[in-house]
């Protein structure tokens, strides 16, 4: 486990590393950065530039990186969690879409209610406990349960149902509900209807099913699509949000 605390000053050396120059050898040797790791946490990502946000996407994508001339493996599994603080607050940098597109979900995070409170009070009123974290799963475990989920079975027409709503996202038309055209500027990739599959497989894998069922789609539907649909200015001035659009898709869309 790494962690990067991202701010405006961080280059994209700290992050996957760079050649260091030895004078005493006479060569350049490599040093890693800290997204050699299984579970990278890039906290507050929008906190730095969009370059620094971009030394992410190899990894992310390619499941390796590249330093100075040579190509190094990420170990796996390899897994990117990253916080960002809301953009209307000063000093974040929007992430760019290439960058949103390859995180498999968007996870909204708001205040904890009454009791949720009350229970991070008793959890941390006491400064002299000191929290250790162990570790509950080891990286053979999650190999397995990988292997598990892959053999999930999804059949072809909730297939034929997680391709009508990702194209539903760029083409609204295509399921009858033209009226969301003016409020969306850009849908979703290709990535998503990959993201959907497997996130669905995932969901029914937790829940001790062999098989995906519609419900399974529906309920990863809004996390892995909303940080891939881009609303217009439109949208915006009429508070239509992402999820909003991506809702009236699933209503919309018929279901196998």
């Amino acid at each position: 486990f790494k962690r990067i605390q991202f701010t405006p000053d961080l280059l994209p050396a700290d992050v996957v590393g760079t050649l260091i120059y030895s004078p005493n050898q006479g060569e350049f040797t490599t040093k890693k950065g800290p997204i050699f790791a299984n579970l990278l946490l890039a906290d507050e990502i929008n906190r730095a530039p969009a370059k620094v946000q971009s030394a992410l996407l190899e990894g992310m994508q390619e499941r390796q990186v590249t330093i100075g001339d040579e190509t190094f493996p990420l170990p796996e599994p390899f897994l990117v969690l990253a916080t960002e603080n809301p953009i209307d607050q000063e000093g974040t940098y929007p992430l760019p879409e290439a960058q949103m597109d390859r995180f498999m979900l968007k996870l909204l995070v708001d205040y904890p209610d009454r009791e949720e409170e009350l229970q991070i009070l008793e959890a941390n009123a006491n400064v002299s406990v000191l929290h250790e974290a162990n570790p509950v799963v080891d990286s053979e475990v999650i190999h397995r349960s990988r292997k598990l989920i892959d053999g999930i079975y999804l059949d072809n027409k909730l297939k034929a149902y997680l391709v009508d709503v990702v194209l539903a996202t760029r083409d609204p038309a295509s399921c009858g509900a033209s009226e969301l055209a003016a409020f969306i500027r850009f849908g979703a990739s290709p990535r998503a209807t990959i993201s959907l599959a497997l996130a669905s497989k995932a969901v029914a894998f937790m829940q001790g099913r062999s098989f995906v069922t519609p419900q399974d789609i529906k309920d990863v539907g809004l996390d892995v699509l909303r940080h891939r649909v881009i609303v217009s200015y439109e949208a915006e001035a009429e508070s239509v949000s992402s999820d909003d659009v991506i809702k009236k898709i699933f209503e919309t869309v018929p279901v196998p």
